[in-house]
């Protein structure tokens, strides 16, 4: 939950819902909660972490960010 009075806190969760609407969402909504559910979680992992760009890591993805994170720092160590 954001602090009152500061729109910054906020600021990555609406950027993914504006994506979420703007790339993935149907027009016309969904049918029912079950197909609501399965697109978000389609786009979750199957788009937005797996495939989507992100500018913030340089245009790479979660997921290859985070891969790299762990190959650079973890197993660097082993």
């Amino acid at each position: 939950m954001s602090r009152k009075g500061n729109c910054w806190d906020n600021a990555p969760t609406e950027r993914f819902f504006r994506s979420f609407k703007t790339e993935w969402m149907l027009k016309g909504g969904y049918e029912d909660i079950a197909e609501a559910s399965s697109a978000i979680t389609d786009y979750i992992w199957g788009y937005y972490q797996a495939v989507r760009p992100h500018s913030f890591n340089n245009s790479l993805t979660p997921l290859e960010t985070e891969r790299r994170y762990f190959n650079q720092n973890l197993l660097s160590g082993v």
